[in-house]
């Protein structure tokens, strides 16, 4: 069971690694990491479940943040409908975008970084990407408004780089022209 314990914090070398992709068909040991880390988001949602365990509430997670050089992430969250989605995917790859940015007026956060790091981040809107699910399929997802910055978010750990990235340094609570809060 993946706990706090292990994930890795900022400053770790990894966070900032453009991340390799994983073998297919897919081992039984990266299927094992897709499994536990799709638990831990399920788990850290789960009240009890956090707080006998000390978990932070995670929508999503990358393969990186546990110390692993793989292209593994997972997402876990309600969609505007209220629907669950919940995907773990190797080597996932965005394939198109939307123009239209949007990003969350209350900021990021995430499970690597301690600190609240106040500051838009811009992000696209839609988004359409695929990657391989825990059975070996190349699966597809179109993903609109939070769903699509919880993937991009996630993307960008696979990539070496983190939410404050993307932070104006000179105007961090400055929305850019036309963005649209979500």
């Amino acid at each position: 069971m993946i706990t706090m314990e292990d994930i890795i914090t900022d400053g770790h070398p990894l966070l900032r690694t453009v991340v390799d992709e994983v073998p297919l068909p897919l081992s039984d040991e990266d299927k094992n990491v897709m499994k536990e880390m799709a638990e831990f988001l399920a788990n850290s949602q789960d009240p009890k479940i956090a707080k006998k365990y000390g978990l932070r509430e995670g929508v999503g997670l990358a393969a990186p943040q546990i110390g692993l050089n793989k292209r593994i992430l997972a997402v876990r969250a309600e969609d505007s409908n209220g629907e669950l989605c919940h995907y773990a995917l190797a080597n996932p790859k965005m394939l198109s975008h939307s123009e239209e940015k949007t990003f969350l007026p209350s900021g990021e956060g995430c499970l690597s970084v301690e600190q609240d790091i106040p500051g838009i981040v811009p992000r696209y809107r839609r988004l359409k990407l695929n990657g391989y699910d825990i059975e070996g399929n190349l699966v597809e997802v179109k993903a609109h408004d939070f769903i699509a910055i919880v993937f991009q978010h996630e993307l960008d750990h696979l990539n070496g780089k983190m939410f404050y990235d993307h932070i104006d340094k000179a105007n961090p609570l400055m929305p850019p022209p036309g963005m649209i809060p979500l």
